[in-house]
């Protein structure tokens, strides 16, 4: 089994296996120590060999899975706070901007993709296997959108993934930074086409190279490639205390129009149960946490995705990304950052301070 990597990098972020023509393994996010977070460089070389197995007709099939406990915990947003508090905002959009365009590549890419999500997904990184064909998750894994907590917005097409989930979940996830498991995911069809226990993985990756090695075709149909997985796969029920049991309250709590309204109607939801929630007092501490400014412009961004195409909803983020790291209106990304990722204080000075004090005007611009 061959291993290569790009020869234009110093250090192997993506290692590539090549176990026979037709199969290409990346090991995509080989950055463990940072839980694969999503540099430029990464970025930029998994753009190229997609790109590059588009176009060759031996490539049948593409396995993506990270290394470590992550796949990948999302675009690399501590270097980025790092040049943005030197005054360096475009080095933020330029990540910004290859990861989106990864994004793409990978969503109109000819070629079958099998997303191996074994460990923490988050953010980028699940911008990296949502539009992959299959996408597995097993026992380790665990979902969550946690822009709002750091003063920015869910990105990388968030909002069209997002918005296309049942109800009105994609407004509790993106505005709560709600964690979910492998199995309410699949429950969800969140970025989620199978569920594979952890100790089948490695049987099932070898099940896939051999099997696709041996296709005569010169294509491999999604038939062909899910009859296997399934082989393996399994359809775990989401516990008692998940939220995807809360179905009713989400949607009649999260489809009012402003998050103060959102905010407010869990409030008094919280006082109908005399008994005490402990799910609906830590939604609502959430929210509380959070960027007022970030609330706002998530709930406007994932309401505008219903309604958008992928690449509406890309353009759409990075014109919204560049004016947050611009800091024009609020600073909430730089301040946020600073305070839970780089000198970890945990204590946000959250400008504007109150949802009240954030306009209409001041959420379009």
């Amino acid at each position: 089994m061959a291993m290569t990597s790009n020869p234009g990098y110093d250090e192997e972020e993506v290692l590539v296996q090549e176990p026979n023509a037709s199969v290409r393994i990346l090991l995509t996010l080989n950055r463990p120590r940072r839980l694969n977070a999503i540099s430029i460089k990464m970025a930029s070389e998994l753009t190229e060999l997609f790109l590059a197995y588009d176009n060759d007709a031996n490539a049948k099939l593409v396995i993506v899975k990270g290394n470590g406990s992550a796949f990948s915990a999302g675009g690399d947003i501590v270097t980025c706070a790092r040049h943005l508090l030197n005054g360096n905002w475009r080095y933020g959009a330029k990540l910004a901007q290859l990861i989106y365009t990864l994004r793409y590549v990978i969503a109109t890419n000819s070629k079958p993709q099998v997303s191996i999500l074994n460990g923490i997904v988050m953010g980028g990184g699940a911008g990296v296997s949502t539009h992959g064909r299959f996408r597995v998750v097993t026992e380790n894994t665990m979902f969550a959108m946690p822009e709002a907590v750091v003063g920015t917005f869910p990105d990388v097409g968030a909002s069209y993934f997002l918005s296309r989930l049942p109800g009105f979940f994609a407004e509790y996830l993106g505005l709560t930074a709600a964690r979910l498991d492998g199995p309410e995911m699949l429950a969800l069809g969140l970025a989620t086409t199978h569920f594979v226990p952890s100790t089948n993985l490695a049987l099932l990756e070898e099940a896939l190279v051999s099997k696709v090695g041996l296709r005569t075709s010169s294509t491999c149909d999604a038939a062909f490639i899910s009859a296997i997985i399934d082989e393996y796969s399994q359809r775990p029920a989401p516990e008692e205390t998940s939220a995807c049991r809360k179905m009713h309250v989400i949607d009649k709590c999260f489809s009012h129009k402003t998050v103060e309204e959102i905010l407010s109607a869990l409030e008094e939801e919280s006082k109908i149960n005399i008994n005490g929630d402990d799910w609906l007092d830590s939604t609502i501490q959430s929210l509380k946490m959070a960027s007022p400014m970030s609330l706002k412009i998530t709930l406007r961004s994932i309401r505008e995705g219903r309604t958008q195409g992928l690449g509406e909803c890309l353009v759409r983020d990075y014109r919204m990304v560049c004016h947050v790291l611009q800091g024009k209106i609020s600073k909430d990304f730089a301040n946020g950052t600073r305070a839970l990722l780089i000198e970890r204080d945990g204590n946000p000075k959250w400008d504007p301070s109150k949802l009240e004090l954030i306009t209409d005007q001041m959420v379009e611009h």
